[in-house]
């Protein structure tokens, strides 16, 4: 059995409507929410490979490879601002969150 074109849009859509189920369905813990956009971001990336692919282009794959540094960037610049607000406020629930000093 060959893997088609179908196969790769319906796991990315899986993975797309888990990452949108798990940040609407978790609205308190940060970390899980940026592990669904991280996973949202990947879903999004393997639908890009799996089209040049079969498109035959290797633009879509460039194009990936700058969608996984800046989400890889947009990681680390996330679980740091975590970790100075776990720092200041001792939680990572969201609703807590709420209110921004300056």
């Amino acid at each position: 059995m060959t893997l088609t074109l179908g196969h790769y849009l319906s796991l990315g859509a899986i993975l797309f409507s888990m990452s949108v189920i798990g940040i609407f369905l978790n609205r308190r813990n940060l970390i899980v929410m940026l592990m669904a956009i991280e996973l949202m971001l990947l879903a999004v990336n393997l639908n890009f490979v799996a089209f040049s692919h079969y498109l035959g282009s290797m633009s879509g794959q460039v194009f990936v490879f700058f969608i996984l540094t800046v989400a890889a960037a947009e990681s680390a610049i996330g679980l740091a601002i975590l970790v100075v607000l776990f720092r200041n406020r001792s939680t990572v629930s969201v609703e807590e969150l709420d209110t921004l000093k300056g």
